[in-house]
């Protein structure tokens, strides 16, 4: 690692460090449901349509974020609301509605098999400011195997055109990489860019859930440095912003593959 890149490092922990200390938060995570209407093979929560544990009552949360917002810029402090997959929730936008009224700017993780026009209309007006939306493979063998159902493919790039088309909305798309999908990584390239995508989230497997049992999920190291080189020539090309987005450090590769250099979250984040 040259001296330039050891310099920015050490800045960068140094003003980490700074943060810390000042402890201010900046993003809160609901998962607000379980419930899932995919079967992900590489699922952490192993979630499923029907969860045991019954969602958490919208009171419940909004009660939590009327005890922070004394204590924080509500309007600084973004809410990530995830699952399972929140499209389950049949009073998401009630609950966006009330995030916004409180003066919280708030987005969505989902896999984008419910994102009716008419539902991401309705998020809107919510007050939806931005979206993540998972996209796993080049065609329906590779996406739909890893998403447990058919048809999710074509819902998933219909998703993802929308929300590029959406004036505004802040959003990316996310592409877990595994055995299955490496070799096609180019190609959902060039497919992310003619449907208007500008930003492009890869990301590798933690090997737990269902995941923890899958040899098929886990890159080895050759394939593990070819994802780090695809991503910093992407990032070069410019057709389209790519970026690693899983924590841990990577030598070399930092502030190649994504913007930000690794550190460790503090524990409220």
């Amino acid at each position: 690692m040259n001296l330039k890149k050891k310099a920015i490092l050490f800045l960068f922990r140094q003003h980490k460090k700074n943060q810390s200390q000042l402890h201010e938060l900046s993003y809160l995570f609901w998962e607000c449901t379980l419930r899932c209407n995919l079967s992900c093979i590489h699922c952490g929560s192993d979630c499923t349509k029907e969860a045991l544990a019954p969602d958490m009552p919208a009171e419940d949360f909004l009660k939590t974020l009327d005890s922070i917002a004394p204590h924080v810029n509500p309007n600084k402090t973004m809410v990530v609301i995830t699952g399972g997959e929140p499209l389950m929730r049949k009073d998401l936008e009630y609950c966006g509605k009330e995030i916004y009224k409180r003066g919280f700017p708030w987005g969505m993780v989902t896999n984008g098999f419910a994102l009716t026009p008419s539902r991401l209309e309705a998020l809107l007006k919510a007050g939806l400011r931005s979206i993540t939306i998972s996209m796993d493979g080049l065609n329906p063998e590779t996406h739909d195997w890893f998403r447990g159902k058919t048809g999710s493919w074509e819902k998933a790039i219909d998703a993802v055109t929308r929300v590029a088309a959406t004036p505004g909305l802040m959003y990316d798309v996310v592409t877990c990489v595994n055995k299955c999908n490496i070799e096609d990584l180019e190609a959902i390239k060039s497919l992310l860019v003619s449907r208007g995508v500008n930003r492009w989230r890869l990301f590798t497997v933690f090997p737990k859930g269902r995941a923890k049992d899958n040899p098929l999920l886990q890159l080895d190291n050759k394939e593990f440095v070819r994802l780090m080189e695809f991503i910093k020539n992407t990032r070069t090309e410019g057709l389209i912003k790519a970026s690693y987005g899983c924590e841990g450090f990577l030598g070399d590769y930092e502030l190649e593959v994504r913007d930000n250099p690794f550190s460790v979250r503090p524990a409220y984040m």
